[in-house]
Formats: structure tokens, C-alpha cells, sequence
């Protein structure tokens, strides 16, 4: 069983860390107090198969001390759990910066104690916990897509990559863009198949209508443009850290080209080796 102890400095990304380990399939428990640890790694070692890969998140929330989590370690140890422990720091200065940015409060300000003092008292509290930890990483200079590849790097299984699933839908413009849409298509312009009487009531699912749509010199060209800039984007948003991309490709009632667009354009993005799922939202609308 892989059990991993995420702690480290308020600010730092720790919930980051924790949220690609979970993407990677850890099961992960965000704020655990330490007395509770080792009843929680009893509970997965009594269960083999399903909680092989489990990452949990203790920290200064709350101003608990650190002796509890050093009486928590040995019991671990004398259970025969081998936990590693994954410490997140960053700079004073990084901190800060973040925390203003946010304007959040750190768990250890108050009236009388500065962000500076927080930040700086809760770096001493931890240092024996750091001292303890089989993996550092420092986030000061890292982006998120960074940090999510170096989580990948200590803890990934051999051929682990990042995965990124794409979800491909189509819409009809009557009806509203899809609001979680990341990229979204207008194929408005292609040939339309409504005007054709035996066609009408069919959908971009049906042969009839996805012949008709593709038969077009324009619809080719379009996909050899297409199928271009998606072979480009899918790796850029996977390296920049993206875990679910939602491309939304729409026609007038999302019936018909958008439909059939959306079948070649999914059946693209599985050739390419990405998990891609294609739903048709308006296809079904009278």
C-alpha cells in the first residue's frame, strides 16, 4: 500500500499536491488531525485492493502542535504501515505575496502576530516535521503544471502519464453555449442536411446525414484545419497541467453537422491516444 503524509507550510500547495495524487488515483483526506491516523490506516490495511494508493493532509490548521502526528508516526511504524512523508514549502517571500494575492488569512495571524511573523513562527513549528520527510519539494519557483509533473515524477507508477480526458459536445446555438465549454466550434457555415426533406429528421449519428455533411470539400478541409489544431493543443494543455478539456462544437439546432463534426472530431482525439467522450446535448430536441 502506498501511503503518503502530505504536511508542510501554510500557502505552500499542498492541496495541489494532494488534488494530482488524487488524479494519479490516490484517495486522498484533506485536514486529518493526527490522532486519527492511525485508526484511518488500520481501516485501509484491513481493506487490501481498495485502499492501495491513499495520501492524507495534516498541517497547522486548527494551531495543533506536532507531537501528536510523532506519536501518530510510531504507531504507523509499529502497525508496519510504510508511510513516506511529502513536505510543500515555499519561500517567506512566496508565501506572503500568495497570501495577499488571495487576501486569505494564514491559520497563525492575528491581532498581535504579522503575515511575516505567521509565516516565519510556522516554519519553525514544522521544521521538525520537514526534518522527517522522505520527499521535499520547494513550489517557490514552480508552476502548477510543474509542481503536478514533479507529484507525477515521486509517486507516478512506471508509464505513468498525465491523463487529460476531453469531452466533445455538441450544442445548438437556439438553445445556449455549453457553460463549461473550454474551446467552442461554430460549424453554422458547412452545408446544412435540414433542407434536405429525407434527411430532416435524421441526426449526424445517422450514415445519410454524416455522408452528406462530409461529402462537401469544405467539410474536409475544415477537419484537415481541425484536426491540426487539436493534435497541437491536446499536449500544451496536458504539460500546462489540465486534467478535463470540454471542446463544444455548434450548429443552428445541434442536430446535424454539429453532430457529425462532433463523432469525427472524438474519434480523432481517441486515435491521438486521449480518453475522449462525445455527447450530443440538442440532438434529441424538437
Amino acid at each position: 500500500m502506498d501511503f503518503i503524509i502530505i504536511s508542510g507550510l501554510s500557502g505552500a500547495g499542498k492541496s495541489k499536491a494532494a488534488s494530482f495524487l488524487e488524479d494519479m488515483g490516490f484517495y486522498v483526506v484533506d485536514n486529518m488531525p493526527a490522532a486519527l491516523i492511525p485508526k484511518f490506516a488500520a481501516l485501509c490495511m484491513a481493506q487490501p485492493g481498495r485502499y492501495d494508493r491513499v495520501a492524507l493532509v495534516t498541517d497547522i490548521r486548527g494551531g495543533q502542535t506536532f507531537d501528536g502526528l510523532f506519536d501518530a508516526l510510531n504507531e504507523l511504524h509499529e502497525m508496519g504501515c510504510d508511510y513516506k512523508i511529502l513536505f510543500v514549502e515555499a519561500s517567506v517571500e512566496t508565501i506572503i505575496k500568495r497570501y495577499k494575492e488571495t487576501r486569505r488569512s494564514h491559520p497563525l495571524s492575528g491581532s498581535s502576530r504579522s503575515l511575516d511573523e505567521a509565516v516565519r513562527t510556522e516554519r519553525t513549528m514544522l521544521a521538525p516535521v520537514r526534518q522527517r520527510a522522505e520527499y521535499i519539494i520547494d513550489t517557490s519557483v514552480l508552476s502548477t503544471a510543474k509542481l503536478r509533473g514533479e507529484v507525477l515524477r515521486l509517486f507516478g507508477r512506471g508509464g505513468e502519464t498525465p491523463a487529460m480526458a476531453v469531452n466533445v459536445i455538441s450544442f445548438g446555438f437556439k438553445y445556449g453555449i455549453p457553460i463549461e465549454a473550454d474551446l467552442v466550434l461554430d460549424v453554422r457555415f458547412l452545408p446544412n442536411p435540414y433542407y434536405i426533406a429525407e434527411l430532416r429528421h435524421q441526426t449526424g449519428l445517422d450514415d445519410g446525414v454524416y455522408n452528406f455533411v462530409f461529402g462537401y470539400q469544405q467539410t474536409k478541409d475544415f477537419m484537415t484545419h481541425l484536426e491540426g489544431l487539436i493534435g497541437f493543443l491536446l499536449p500544451q494543455y496536458v504539460e500546462e497541467g489540465k486534467t478535463v478539456l470540454v471542446i463544444a462544437v455548434g450548429c443552428t439546432g445541434g442536430q446535424h453537422r454539429s453532430v457529425a463534426i462532433t463523432r469525427a472530431l472524438a474519434e480523432f482525439i481517441r486515435r491521438k491516444g486521449y480518453q475522449a467522450t462525445e455527447n450530443h446535448r440538442d440532438m434529441t430536441r424538437s
